[in-house]
């Protein structure tokens, strides 16, 4: 959507098919770019600028755009300009339901494909600034028993050892397991490391009766898994 270039303009003084509310509510809200939820959830904009406006403002401030929120207190948003308490406030309370949201617990939901995992991790580990390397234990019919965190820090052969990633999986006697890790640069292509120690793991576990179905790397907003690439 092209912003308008007069600034003093009102959301209400757009087309209606161009305002952020009404393209929700007849498109969908996965039609909307960021500055448009954005918009609708500021409601009003600043001083000589509309609410989308606003938003853009918002999202090109330090240049990093939403992952900005995760973290940020609220007198460091209120250092944008037009951005006051009330709208801080919005914000972070947006931010908190959709990370509460994403870590509805995943126990005893049934694991059928990559994005199953994906779907539950991706907002959780997105944003790590430091590689984080989970375990999903599963059953015999692939539900979740737990969701386990091995290792924070770099990801290597010599943090992840096959002790710690499978010490829990014999514990509570699950018959197989999804390698999880993130990215902090953004990009879920898999390092040499990352294919050693997948290697590494699965030799292990067919040496104790545990299957490891598949590694996956979460990166900013997509993924990669081995086993959808035949790397397994």
């Amino acid at each position: 959507m092209k912003e308008c270039s007069q600034e003093h303009y009102t959301i209400k003084e757009f087309p209606e098919e161009e305002r952020p509310r009404e393209k929700l509510i007849k498109y969908g809200e996965k039609n909307l770019s960021d500055a448009e939820l954005l918009a609708i959830l500021l409601r009003t904009g600043g001083k000589n600028m509309t609410a989308i406006s606003l938003a853009h403002q918002i999202l090109n401030h330090n240049k990093i755009g939403l992952r900005h929120f995760i973290d940020a207190p609220i007198e460091e948003l209120r250092k944008i300009k037009g951005i006051g308490i009330a709208k801080s406030a919005q914000l972070k309370a947006a931010i908190e339901l959709g990370r509460r949201l994403s870590r509805e617990d995943p126990i005893n939901r049934n694991i059928k494909s990559p994005l199953d995992v994906v779907d539950y991790l991706m907002e959780e580990m997105r944003y790590l600034s430091q590689e984080h390397f989970k375990v999903v234990l599963l059953n015999t019919k692939n539900f979740v028993i737990s969701i386990d965190t091995v290792t924070i820090g770099t990801v290597n052969a010599s943090l992840v050892h096959p002790r710690e990633v499978f010490k829990n999986a014999i514990k509570k006697s699950c018959t197989s397991i999804i390698l999880v890790h993130n990215h902090p640069s953004g990009d879920p292509y898999p390092s040499v490391e990352d294919k050693s120690i997948t290697k590494r793991l699965i030799e292990a576990g067919n040496i104790i009766g545990i299957k490891v179905l598949d590694h996956i790397i979460i990166g900013d907003g997509k993924y990669l898994s081995f086993n959808e690439k035949g790397m397994i």
